[in-house]
């Protein structure tokens, strides 16, 4: 029920945004209620779109007034659901969507410092184009970088495939500007690379996901362009080669490792088979699949001088069973198409249980045999599609549902499997999140996985910052 001080609430927040970015009616927002793979839908009084700072300021301190929940939403990209309001009946409160796409601006560039100011709005992929055009790298890059925002990624604390030569978005931030539950704006959009004074509050609003504050807009670091890269594929009979190979690619490579991903041979035939464009990129079938990258501020074919090298030793080691390197730019793009394409391939084999999760990097052939095992047990036939950010041990442990199967009986399992492939995780000291967040997925997982002492300190530094406890309701805690 929508009480009259919160109906009054309200119509001051269409005041604020005016009327053709307040939208009530239920197909304008549609898009806004549910997330991309439809597996959370809900609604909202209003899904308010602000176009500054001041803006958003305003509609939180009305909603903190009339205690009116608030759900921050970038590009809707997520995959947790926590950028979707809950259900009607979920929360006594109204809820408002505060989309943070109007916020779009490109704020200032500092090339030869190695910053940027970006707003919220900003996709990842304008934020790559701002820097590129500045003869910078800003080297944050998912699969989903065309429609995600940098206020997400930053909420989010959102990884990829950078991450492990330049760490993920917390790594990437200087600082922020956050409007707070009450409406107040921290000016916090210092480019210092060190600022040793009290606590770091930027790391604190990162990966809260909208929960203790919402992001308006971010200071980032940039880097210098490599004057060159090579990209290979590599075909490995296990996954213990995959774990020597990127040992032996450290060792050789350094600081010119700038990704290793790897994917098992279901998940290339998936891609191969549902993703136009994609073929084998080697003539010898294996069980492992790994794309590596090294880089270098040298020209002179330096990377791939490198990479040959490296292939050549893997080889002669045993570790290798076959691989190609990319002559062209053309063809280093089709190399990380196949990678890229590994989420949208699974939709063409029906249902899919995900898991996010990350192991240390010794442990990952470890994790896939038990969590294999535990998978058999609750569904026989089903199929793990395995793949991820191999140097950082986040692996995306995807269930595809066996052949014959139903789909609606077979995501009936989500909650079953998920729980054991999380317990599997935990008896190797991992992480039941490695870079989509909690959001309404694992928010139970995430009770059962962190100590008492963790969730007592996390919901005291919440009630600190949101008493009314506005900030995307339901969501985390």
């Amino acid at each position: 029920m929508i009480s009259a001080a919160q109906g009054d609430a309200l119509a001051r927040m269409v005041d604020v945004v005016g009327p053709e970015h307040a939208l009530a009616d239920p197909p304008a927002q549609a898009a806004y209620l549910h997330e991309l793979r439809g597996l959370y839908t809900g609604a909202a009084a209003l899904v308010l779109r602000p176009k500054s700072t001041a803006e958003v300021s305003a509609l939180l301190s009305i909603a903190n007034g009339a205690g009116i929940g608030v759900v921050p939403q970038g590009g809707n990209t997520g995959l947790v659901g926590g950028q979707i309001p809950k259900r009607l009946g979920d929360d006594d409160r109204p809820q408002v969507v505060l989309s943070l796409s109007r916020l779009n601006r490109v704020r200032c560039i500092d090339a030869d410092g190695g910053t940027m100011i970006v707003e919220a709005g900003v996709t990842l992929a304008q934020a790559q184009t701002a820097a590129d055009n500045a003869g910078r790298l800003f080297p944050l890059s998912l699969a989903s970088e065309d429609g995600c925002q940098i206020g997400g990624v930053l909420a989010t604390n959102a990884g990829g495939v950078g991450v492990l030569a330049y760490g993920n978005a917390r790594a990437l931030a200087l600082g922020l500007e956050v409007v707070t539950a009450d409406g107040r704006v921290w000016e916090g959009l210092r480019t210092l690379k060190k600022d040793n004074t009290g606590y770091d509050l930027r790391d604190l609003f990162i990966g809260s996901e909208g929960t203790l504050g919402v992001i308006t807009a971010a200071a980032l670091k940039l880097f210098p362009r490599p004057a060159e890269t090579a990209v290979a594929f590599a075909a490995l009979p296990d996954l213990q080669s995959v774990g020597a190979l990127f040992s032996l690619a450290e060792a050789r490579a350094h600081s010119g490792l700038t990704a290793f991903e790897f994917m098992s041979a279901f998940t290339l035939d998936l891609v191969t088979r549902h993703v136009p464009g994609n073929s084998m990129p080697v003539k010898t079938a294996a069980p492992w699949y790994v794309l590596i990258e090294l880089s270098s501020h040298e020209a002179g074919s330096h990377a791939n001088d490198r990479m040959e090298r490296l292939l050549s030793e893997a080889i002669a080691r045993g570790i290798v069973r076959d691989a190609t390197v990319a002559t062209s730019l053309a063809q280093q793009k089709a190399l990380w198409h196949l990678r890229e394409s590994a989420s949208e391939a699974q939709r063409g084999e029906g249902g899919s249980i995900k898991h996010d999760v990350s192991v240390p990097v010794a442990r990952i052939a470890e994790f896939v045999a038990k969590a294999n095992a535990t998978v058999e047990r609750i569904c026989p036939d089903a199929r793990p599609v395995v793949f991820g950010h191999f140097g950082d041990g986040n692996v995306h442990y995807n269930v595809t549902q066996p052949a014959a199967m139903d789909k609606q009986t077979f995501l009936e399992l989500w909650g079953k499997m998920t729980g054991a492939v999380h317990e599997v995780i935990a008896s190797l000291d991992g992480s039941i999140s490695a870079e989509h967040g909690i959001g309404q997925m694992k928010r139970d997982d995430l009770r059962r996985f962190k100590s008492a002492l963790e969730i007592e300190l996390m919901q005291r530094i919440k009630d600190a910052l949101d008493p009314n406890g506005i900030l995307n309701p339901g969501k985390v805690l």
